[in-house]
């Protein structure tokens, strides 16, 4: 064999063994890599919702309930009262959250300190109406778990995502993907607020539930579910605070 060919034969062979890790890394490892990412980031997200710390409501929200009376959030101050984001033509609401709602209701209603909230985020389509209708379908008695509607679109989202500290609020705009699931995306998780008017937990329950979370964790909704019950049940168990 002479030089020249050993060169080329040496050559080649390096650059096959280059090609074959190369094929080895975007085969096996990066999609490996990748998948362990998009896991972590959403088993992240997942236990990030689960507020440790409190923060006050430092505003006020008007809105009309599902039997027309005008109300305000800080009607509720000594009471303990869970929040969620919906709206009735939601797909999603109905489904994921509705059920989880009415747990909750059902575990706590009996005590006439516990309040239900649940703020419609498409104030421009949840009328009185519907609202009644909502209500209805999930047995919700209007005296402890209020379905509301507090105008201005903007404003309710500001709201939501400013003062509440709900995820952000997301318009679709594609006309399948708004008739698959609504004219808008919206987080699921569960605010629990004390009788001092502050927030001092948040719960995706829902999220936990689904089939990417329990693939995620198994044991993360059940895990939830209790922290949030036993937290539920300490606030109520504290003594009323007196409101002027």
């Amino acid at each position: 064999m002479t030089k020249k060919t050993t060169i080329i034969t040496f050559y080649t062979i390096v650059a096959l063994i280059c090609v074959g890790i190369l094929a080895l890394v975007n085969l096996v490892i990066v999609p490996s890599m990748r998948s362990k990412g998009q896991e972590t980031e959403a088993f992240v997200k997942v236990r990030a919702e689960k507020e440790q710390s409190w923060f006050p409501i430092e505003k006020d929200l008007n809105a009309t309930n599902q039997a027309g009376e005008k109300v305000k959030l800080s009607d509720l101050r000594g009471k303990v009262w869970v929040v969620a984001e919906f709206f009735a033509v939601c797909p999603h609401c109905a489904m994921r959250n509705g059920a989880e709602l009415r747990t909750i209701y059902d575990e706590f209603k009996d005590d006439p300190d516990f309040q239900m909230v649940c703020i419609s985020v498409d104030p421009s389509q949840d009328d009185v109406e519907k609202l009644a209708e909502y209500s209805e379908a999930l047995s919700a008695d209007v005296e402890d778990w209020w379905f509301l509607n507090a105008g201005d679109e903007k404003a309710t989202h500001d709201y939501l995502e400013n003062t509440l500290k709900f995820f952000g609020i997301r318009e679709r705009s594609d006309p399948a993907e708004i008739e698959a699931s609504g004219r808008f995306s919206h987080d699921l998780g569960l605010i629990l607020v004390d009788r001092g008017f502050n927030v001092i937990g948040k719960w995706p329950l829902a999220d936990a539930r689904s089939e990417e979370g329990r693939k995620l964790d198994p044991d993360l909704y059940e895990t939830l579910k209790e922290e949030m019950f036993s937290r539920i049940r300490t606030e109520l168990d504290k003594e009323a605070i007196p409101v002027d």
